[in-house]
């Protein structure tokens, strides 16, 4: 029995191509003592892929000749440690394989759920960023005004949501009329702004009237430049990512730095999620507690197949998807 694994063909140094990656086979990997061996079910794919290629960032850089590093959620089929069981459902630091062979004790057992993908999306990575950076960072106050960038991603639809329930007025940014739509009329979002469209400034000074109190960035760059010069005084910039910035060598960054942050008396702070995973069981209560009484809809978007991850990111990256995106490398147990 063999072990697919896709792995780095060679670093770009623009934008990403599926010549980037390759498929290979490696033997199966074998439980050491304290070990465990895992199956892959799902994969997340993150814009923060992309920027692991392009050098150390809160994790080691990836070079070529490496699997590419995910987050997923696996069953355990082979076990060296009292810590987990066969079958026992985990999330784990993976790779793009079949199996991977990991530490008992850096895995996380999960629940029984009805629904797996469930613990990538809204209880999961997405849920949790969007609840921890939203509130723990931005700290927002019922009818202040929330703009959410990359309102339509995976990270972006939760934090609109959640403002909402907070009783916050909550305008997104996303990539077209489609996806405007989409916000609005599926997530619950008060207004949407379409980027592409020309005169972005103009369209969130009408869009935000009274200005913004807590802006959630996940792009960075010229749309993060616009947004600086709606801010309220006292407002603060929540800094989730910058996925306009992964897939080039040739980054901008906003121009109105520090300016507007000393005359405005901005806060800007960029977040982990990992830095609140000691309210990680606050966050899974409340976002337990939106979803049963209807206030979050979950979304997901689910490529199928391991071959297929390599696409699944290019297509992140140009704005394709609609919810956290995940790929589907085995069926959920029975």
């Amino acid at each position: 029995m063999t072990n697919r694994q896709i792995v780095i063909a060679e670093l770009p140094t623009d934008a990403l191509t599926p010549a980037h990656f390759k498929e290979t086979t490696t033997d199966m990997p074998k439980a050491g003592d304290g070990q465990v061996v895992l199956k892959v079910i799902l994969m997340s794919i993150d814009a923060a892929n992309r920027s692991w290629m392009k050098g150390a960032t809160y994790r080691a850089a990836v070079n070529a000749g490496d699997p590419m590093p995910t987050y997923a959620i696996c069953e355990v089929i082979e076990t060296k440690s009292d810590r987990l069981a066969v079958g026992d459902i985990v999330a784990a630091e993976a790779t793009w394989s079949d199996y991977i062979v990991a530490e008992a004790r850096k895995c996380e057992k999960l629940p029984k759920v009805p629904e797996l993908s469930n613990l990538m999306s809204v209880y999961g990575i997405a849920g949790k960023t969007a609840f921890h950076g939203l509130i723990s960072v931005g700290k927002p106050i019922a009818g202040e005004t929330v703009l959410v960038s990359a309102a339509a991603g995976s990270v972006g639809g939760y934090v609109g949501q959640i403002a909402k329930a907070l009783g916050c007025r909550v305008v997104g940014i996303a990539g077209g009329a489609d996806k405007c739509k989409w916000v609005k009329e599926e997530m619950g979002f008060d207004d949407c702004i379409d980027y592409r469209a020309p005169g972005l400034g103009k369209a969130l000074r009408a869009a935000c009237p009274d200005g913004v109190d807590v802006y959630f960035d996940n792009v960075g760059g010229a749309v993060l430049e616009t947004a600086l010069f709606s801010m309220n005084e006292k407002g603060r910039i929540v800094c989730c990512g910058a996925i306009s910035q992964y897939d080039t060598e040739t980054p901008t960054g906003p121009r109105n730095l520090p300016g507007l942050v000393v005359v405005k008396r901005l806060r800007m702070e960029g977040f982990i999620v990992m830095d609140w995973a000691h309210d990680d069981a606050k966050a899974l209560r409340a976002l337990q507690t939106w979803v049963a009484n209807g206030q979050i809809k979950v979304t997901e978007d689910i490529v199928e197949g391991l071959e297929n991850a390599p696409q699944a990111l290019i297509g992140l990256l140009a704005g394709e998807n609609k919810g956290k995106r995940m790929v589907r490398v085995a069926a959920d147990p029975a």
